[in-house]
């Protein structure tokens, strides 16, 4: 494989294990003092559906490039809108909305475009 080909197949797969640790930082917030210790795991675990769910694709997307790009790009373009909305209720902010989706969601669609660049470019090499 040539070094192109190789920076295309672990940039996306690098960047995916990123964002999903980032989002899983959002679980964090179950634990409150004044649940007990069942009740403060068993929202955790809630909280990470997201991330095993991002993980399960990204398992996808690490055997068939493609497929994990194109659903990688359905999330990110598909969940900005609800979280803009999301975001802007709570904040009344475009701009800070904005920064969220930016933060959030733009990480995932740029790993969909660079799985299927990737996929594109093993495929021509082959």
């Amino acid at each position: 494989m040539s070094t192109t080909i190789k920076i295309f197949h672990w940039v996306p797969r690098i960047i995916c294990i990123l964002a999903i640790l980032f989002v899983s930082l959002f679980a964090w917030d179950a634990f409150k003092p004044e649940l007990t210790l069942w009740q403060q795991i068993g929202d955790f675990l809630i909280h990470l559906i997201p991330s095993f769910v991002l993980l399960a694709i990204l398992v996808v997307a690490w055997k068939w490039e493609n497929i994990g790009g194109i659903i990688f790009l359905i999330i990110g373009i598909g969940l900005s809108p609800l979280i803009f909305v999301h975001n802007y209720k709570m904040n009344n902010s475009i701009w800070a909305s904005l920064v969220v989706i930016l933060i959030i969601t733009i990480p995932f669609v740029v790993v969909g475009i660079l799985f299927l660049m990737s996929y594109n470019r093993k495929k021509k090499f082959l």
